[in-house]
C-alpha cells in the first residue's frame, strides 16, 4: 500500500469499495497530480468529475439509506429524516480518477473542494487527455481552470447561459432550439 500522506497538499484519505480518495488543497491539485504520476506510477487520468453539493446536509433532505448491498430501485420509497448527511467543505468536490497500468494497482481518486467562483489549476500538462475533461467540467459545471489551453464550451452552444448540470440551474422552460417551426 502506498503512503499518501507524502501527496503535496495531502488533508486526508479515505478507503471504500475497493478505492482510495485522497484528498488534497485546491492550490497544490497540480503538483499532487505530477507526485501521483511521477512518484505513485498513475499514468492515466481516466475522468474528472465535479459534483455540486449546493444545500447538501440542509433541513428537508429525504431519500434512500445506501448499503454495501445497494437500494432496490424497483421498490420507490423514502427512509424520512432520520439522519441528515454530514455536511461537505465546500459547494462543489473536483475528483481525478486515476490509474496505474499494471497489474494489481488500485485506484485512485485525488479530490479538491472549492466553492463557486474559485478557480483550480489545469493539469493538462500532466496529462494531455485533461483537455477536453476540463472544458467539459468548465461548460456544464462552470469551474475555470487557471492555465487550461483553450478553456471554451465543449458540449454547450458558445451563447448558452448558465451551466446545466449545477443544482441551482433552472429546470424546463427552454424552447426546442433545433425546430424549424416557430
Amino acid at each position: 500500500m502506498n503512503d499518501f500522506a507524502k501527496v503535496p497538499g495531502y488533508v486526508s484519505t479515505t478507503e471504500a469499495y475497493g478505492e482510495t480518495t485522497v484528498v488534497v488543497e485546491r492550490g497544490r491539485i497540480r503538483e499532487a497530480c505530477t507526485f501521483a504520476r511521477d512518484e505513485l506510477g498513475f499514468a492515466m487520468l481516466s475522468d474528472l468529475v465535479a459534483t455540486d453539493y449546493l444545500d447538501w446536509a440542509g433541513k428537508g433532505v429525504s431519500g434512500y439509506i445506501g448499503t454495501t448491498a445497494g437500494r432496490d430501485l424497483n421498490m420507490p420509497m423514502t427512509q424520512g429524516l432520520q439522519a441528515l448527511p454530514e455536511a461537505k467543505p465546500a459547494r462543489f468536490s473536483l475528483s481525478y480518477h486515476l490509474l496505474a497500468l499494471r497489474q494489481g494497482a488500485p485506484r485512485l481518486r485525488l479530490q479538491c473542494w472549492l466553492e463557486d467562483g474559485d478557480t483550480v489549476d489545469s493539469v493538462v500538462s500532466v496529462w494531455p487527455a485533461a483537455d477536453w475533461l476540463e472544458r467539459e467540467q468548465f461548460d456544464l459545471m462552470g469551474i475555470r481552470f487557471d492555465g487550461h489551453p483553450n478553456l471554451a464550451r465543449l458540449l454547450m452552444d458558445d451563447d448558452w447561459e448558465g451551466h446545466p448540470l449545477r443544482k441551482d440551474y433552472p429546470l424546463g422552460g427552454e424552447p426546442v432550439r433545433f425546430s424549424s417551426a416557430e
